[in-house]
């Protein structure tokens, strides 16, 4: 992702359209709480209306179109990625395992040096 994307100046209608969708989405959250007697079902349904709406036409703003480029130019990078494989992960995974192993070590060495000379200097302990 080289390139740089530029999202155009909103216009009024791009702006109207976030308005809308906001306003979707929270009209579902409201609706969920607001028929708090009524089934659980209708009341999820509310949410997930509300949320498909808002973000259908959230879609068609300036934001919605750059936000969907972004996830299509991160898809083609993702497909560029070299993976390793399953042996490489391996040796890796026993690599940052006897790192741990051995930082552990040593900090808890240096804790018990530190603990010592803190009671050799004050006095306390047996």
């Amino acid at each position: 992702m080289n390139e740089e994307v530029k999202v155009q100046n909103a216009g009024g209608a791009d702006v109207g359209r976030l308005v809308i969708a906001v306003v979707l989405v929270m009209a579902g959250i409201f609706t969920f709480y607001f028929l708090d007697s009524a089934s659980l079902w209708l009341r999820w349904g509310a949410v997930v209306a509300g949320l498909a709406l808002g973000v259908g036409i959230l879609v068609t703003s300036v934001y919605g179109r750059a936000v969907t480029r972004f996830v299509l130019d991160s898809r083609v990078e993702l497909r560029k990625i070299v993976w390793p494989n399953r042996r490489d992960t391996g040796r890796m995974t026993l690599v940052v395992l006897a790192f741990v192993v051995v930082g552990g070590g040593f900090f808890w060495i240096v804790d018990l040096l530190l603990a010592l000379a803190i009671r050799h200097l004050t006095g306390q302990g047996g």
